[in-house]
């Protein structure tokens, strides 16, 4: 890859790896906000389930309560009427059973209430298990997702090390093959005077080879001591 490739590369690596840490730290923070609601969620709904089978314990209580004095009553009612004197004092006709001033007895109106807490107590325990499922729903996709973008990001950050290696050993490179061009330049500059110079034929050229060679030869003579003639 060129130079010019590899920053490009680094450079959109740098940007995924930006995106996948604020992708990341997103799904942190809304599985955070998801905890803190179904906590306080699980609270209220244990609070209300709590409530409700005491308050059905409760009514159940005071229902038989009122049962057991209503029979009791009834009992009275069914003596009373047996033998009355035309001198006692007016008793009850029937079993009382306990008057609301809409009608009805009180008996019946703890059972509706029983009801309206046994139906709240039966909401809220689904509404509760609906939300758990939810939830765990939505921890598991997030965490798998985290992974995912965790497991992309230390990829990216591995090839972007070895693109940012990969580009200083190709400046390495560059530098290099500049430092021998420029050598080569300055040598051919060097050169030139003597090997181009379009004001001197090719004869004179091969003459005065001729006389470096000569030297040259002169010169191994006069160092080795023996006449080359």
């Amino acid at each position: 890859a060129t130079k010019d490739d590899l920053t490009s590369l680094i450079a959109q690596l740098t940007q995924d790896i930006e995106d996948l840490t604020t992708a990341v730290a997103e799904l942190d923070r809304a599985m955070q906000e998801a905890t803190e609601m179904r906590t306080a969620s699980k609270e209220k709904n244990t609070a209300t389930i709590k409530d409700a089978k005491e308050a059905q314990v409760a009514v159940q209580q005071a229902t038989a309560v009122l049962k057991d004095f209503y029979a009791k009553s009834a009992q009275a009612t069914a003596l009373a009427q047996q033998s009355p004197a035309e001198d006692a004092p007016e008793t009850f006709d029937k079993p009382y059973q306990g008057l609301l001033p809409e009608g009805g007895n009180v008996v019946s109106f703890l059972e509706v209430v029983l009801t309206d807490f046994a139906r709240l107590e039966s909401e809220t325990s689904t509404s509760e298990a609906t939300e758990t499922d939810s939830y765990d729903k939505f921890m598991f996709e997030s965490k798998k997702d985290r992974a995912l973008k965790e497991n992309e990001k230390g990829h990216k950050t591995a090839k972007r090390s070895d693109s940012e290696q990969s580009l200083a050993e190709t400046d390495e490179e560059l530098k290099l093959t500049q430092s021998q061009l420029d050598k080569a330049v300055a040598y051919y500059e060097k050169l030139k005077p003597t090997c181009v110079d379009s004001g001197i034929t090719y004869e004179e050229r091969v003459k005065r080879r001729e006389e470096e060679i000569q030297s040259l030869q002169e010169a191994l003579k006069i160092l080795a001591g023996t006449d080359l003639s």
